[in-house]
């Protein structure tokens, strides 16, 4: 029997519905895996190649045959907006057979989620910190809910490969499980996975059942893609360079920016207009920044304002006016959004994306750019890098055009190699331990340290931790009262650990800055970290603000709009760029390939810096003199190997190094005085990598470097030995250190 044929009637009439001629090679190897084995399967392919349909033809034809006494499947998506794009698919699909399909965030209103308590049935969509909400607050109900629970599809799989998120939604789907009793099989989904095996490995854990990972035959699909550069003032790298000829990747312009506009964004402005667009930004005070700036432009020429704004500190109202707008077939506007509308949002009919400057890694470069290309289209993204024009008198490093590079070395790393980044899944997760300690004992009552611990310790994400570990912690925590000992030898939530569970922000364990609600009258605006003083300004979804009232209690900030610019801030946002896209870089500064994706300035601007290289011999030696005493390091690391070398020179090595004024530009370089010649630098680093090297070591005798979440709940010595072990990459950083002991010593150093 084909596959088309073992589906269940009212798919088959929906394939007809939507005209497909044939079935795509990921549904057909989905089918076949969910129908003809056990095993988890892991669903990998292209942007818009139909993998939840993939995944959910057999599942809801399999729940037509036999339906569900509960919940049958949980759909786990990473985003809010993205469980709402597919609730919408989904209930056109299963309605047909009258499989319901319910979703549960924040947003979602209470009835909603009454009916679904009522009368537990069909799929459920939610997020990860949703269902954490659910095991907390409605224990008691789990087993009704889920007890008849076959399938969780955990979608965007490649969103959860490289932080405490991922390791939570495992724990929680083992939790709710055991109390449920029941074993569903998980299928994961992503567009951008760097290692199947290992991402394979991560989906089954703590299962005994393997995962299957479908080979499937892609399909070639057409880029266009382009990349140009811009000083922010100043002549452009390609003015009067006649002699580059570049094609015309763009088309022509369809509006003129004002005259002074800032020549990246104007750049932006004058390919937007009449197209459906995205534009990619790299933060959420850029993301405030560019849109204000867009819409002061059309301010400026007289135009209707033409730009939206997406990102994670706006309201649900204005997140979800721009996901309406977008897909809108008959509205021409450009979102500008941060990492909101990278994952897999059906925005309709995109025609471009542009990216300013270039992200941390290639998944994100891929799964922006796969925002458009839907419905028959090529794919189409411009990056647009943006630089300030190096001083006439500034030293080596800060002439080298870092985000040029990063961008044609994620582009040719993905081309040359489809190489993405593999998942990373070797941290000590201390923070994400206390999380689920609180989180179980809250949920559970009263336990005994021995039942809490089999409890928490049996979840595999914890197996690297051990039992003296966790009596650490759990003394620490009795005696800051996040737990509290009974009379019968018991522990339940202390006072103290009450006011951490209750909280709504308890569910996430992500990074999150204390945030304030920002309200104009009775709309809700979004949130941001800092209020100004009462009169001073806000940039905010994309417009300026004027504080009038704080209240700190509340937390809430009253404003009202005007007209201005100013800079948003919200939190830092740091970046995480394995040391492949650095070798890479390094790669792009030695060679002489121009892309036939570069424009003019780019072309111009890598051709500079290459000669800039090549003098000053950048591209080879590590080690660059600045002039007397002073040097720089490129050690073309990534972020957390890079973190770990810093660490090495100044505490290791400084000593010996005679090191003064060290600053860094991570990941790209150090700079730095020392008293010793090149040649005894790199013997004094070879000799000391040589020797045996505990990354406790390279901590400070005082430091408590808070890292994630709930870091600052921990006893210090766990939060050092989760730093040291589970971020520091020493292991890569030896081996750079001692790839260097042989290197050139008559100039600095060539590795």
């Amino acid at each position: 029997m084909s596959v088309f044929d073992r589906y269940a009637p009212f798919v088959r009439d929906y394939i007809y519905a939507q005209e497909w001629q044939s079935l795509r090679g990921i549904q057909i190897a989905a089918a076949e895996a969910v129908f003809g084995t056990d095993d988890h399967v892991l669903l990998t392919a292209s942007t818009a190649a139909g993998k939840t349909e993939a995944a959910f033809f057999p599942i809801i034809t399999l729940f037509h045959e036999s339906p569900p006494t509960s919940v049958g499947c949980i759909y786990i998506g990473p985003l809010k907006a993205l469980i709402n794009d597919q609730f919408e698919r989904l209930t056109e699909l299963c309605h047909r057979a009258d499989i319901p399909v319910w979703h549960w965030h924040g947003d979602v209103g209470q009835t909603h989620k009454a009916r679904l308590m009522k009368r537990p049935s069909g799929i459920l969509q939610i997020t990860p910190e949703s269902l954490e909400a659910l095991l907390l607050h409605r224990h008691m109900a789990i087993p009704k809910l889920f007890g008849d629970l076959r399938f969780v599809v955990i979608d965007e799989l490649h969103s959860l490969l490289r932080g405490d998120r991922g390791g939570q939604t495992l724990c929680l789907i083992e939790r709710l499980s055991r109390i449920a009793g029941v074993q569903p099989r998980r299928i994961g989904l992503s567009a951008t996975i760097g290692d199947a095996k290992r991402a394979g490995d991560f989906l089954a854990a703590g299962t005994g059942r393997e995962t299957l990972v479908p080979q499937i035959e892609a399909k070639g699909s057409k880029w266009r893609l382009s990349l140009e550069h811009f000083y922010v003032r100043d002549t452009q790298a390609g003015e009067g360079r006649d002699d580059i000829v570049v094609s015309d990747l763009l088309g022509a312009p369809t509006d003129t920016p004002p005259e002074a506009a800032d020549p990246g964004l104007g750049y932006i402005f004058a390919h937007t207009r009449g197209k459906k667009c995205l534009i990619f930004v790299n933060s959420r005070e850029e993301c405030e920044a560019v849109t204000t700036t867009l819409r002061a432009y059309c301010e400026k020429q007289h135009e209707p304002d033409r730009f939206l704004i997406h990102h994670g500190n706006l309201s649900a109202a204005f997140r979800e006016t721009a996901e309406a707008r977008m897909k809108d077939e008959d509205s021409l506007f450009t979102t500008c959004t941060t990492a909101t509308l990278e994952l897999g949002i059906d925005i309709g009919r995109l025609e471009r994306a542009f990216q300013i400057d270039a992200p941390w890694t290639v998944s994100s470069f891929l799964q922006r750019m796969g925002r458009t290309g839907r419905r028959s289209q090529p794919q189409e993204m411009h990056f647009v890098v943006r630089e300030d024009a190096p001083e006439a008198r500034a030293l080596l490093p800060a002439t080298i055009p870092w985000k040029l590079l990063q961008g044609i070395a994620l582009i040719q790393l993905y081309l040359e190699e489809r190489w993405v980044e593999p998942p990373r899944l070797d941290r000590l997760p201390f923070s994400l331990l206390y999380h689920q300690t609180m989180s179980v004992a809250a949920s559970c009552g009263e336990l005994s340290p021995r039942a809490l611990a089999d409890r928490v310790l049996s979840l595999h994400v914890f197996h690297r931790i051990t039992q003296e570990d966790y009596r650490t912690l759990l003394r620490h925590l009795i005696a800051q009262e996040h737990l509290q000992q009974t009379e019968r030898g018991g522990l339940i939530v202390g006072l103290s650990g009450e006011r951490v569970v209750q909280s709504f922000r308890f569910y996430g364990v992500f990074q999150e800055n204390e945030e304030y609600t920002v309200r104009c009258e009775s709309q809700e605006i979004g949130t941001i970290v800092t209020p100004p003083p009462v009169g001073e300004k806000i940039a905010i979804a994309g417009h300026v603000w004027r504080v009038l009232e704080v209240d700190r209690k509340r937390h809430l900030v009253y404003c009202e709009m005007v007209k201005g610019n100013v800079p948003a801030y919200f939190g830092e946002c740091p970046g995480d760029i394995h040391t492949r896209i650095l070798e890479r870089m390094r790669q792009v500064l030695r060679e002489e390939l121009i892309p036939p994706y570069l424009l003019k300035n780019a072309v111009a601007r890598i051709t500079q810096a290459r000669e800039t290289a090549r003098h000053s011999r950048a591209a080879e030696d590590v080690l660059i003199p600045l002039g007397g005493e002073m040097y720089a390091l490129l050690p073309w690391l990534g972020s957390y190997a890079f973190l770990a070398l810093e660490r090495f020179l100044r505490i290791r090595c400084g000593a010996r190094l005679g090191l003064r004024g060290f600053e860094s530009m991570r990941p790209y370089f150090m700079q730095f005085t020392m008293k010793v010649s090149p040649a005894e630098f790199f013997y004094i680093l070879a000799e000391e990598a040589a020797e045996e090297l505990d990354a406790m070591e390279l901590l400070y005798p005082d430091e408590v470097p808070i890292f994630d979440k709930y870091d600052e709940f921990l006893p210090t010595e766990l939060v050092r030995r989760g730093f040291a072990y589970g971020v520091l990459d020493v292991k890569e950083m030896r081996a750079a250190v001692c790839a260097w002991a042989n290197a050139r010593i008559d100039s600095p150093a060539r590795s």
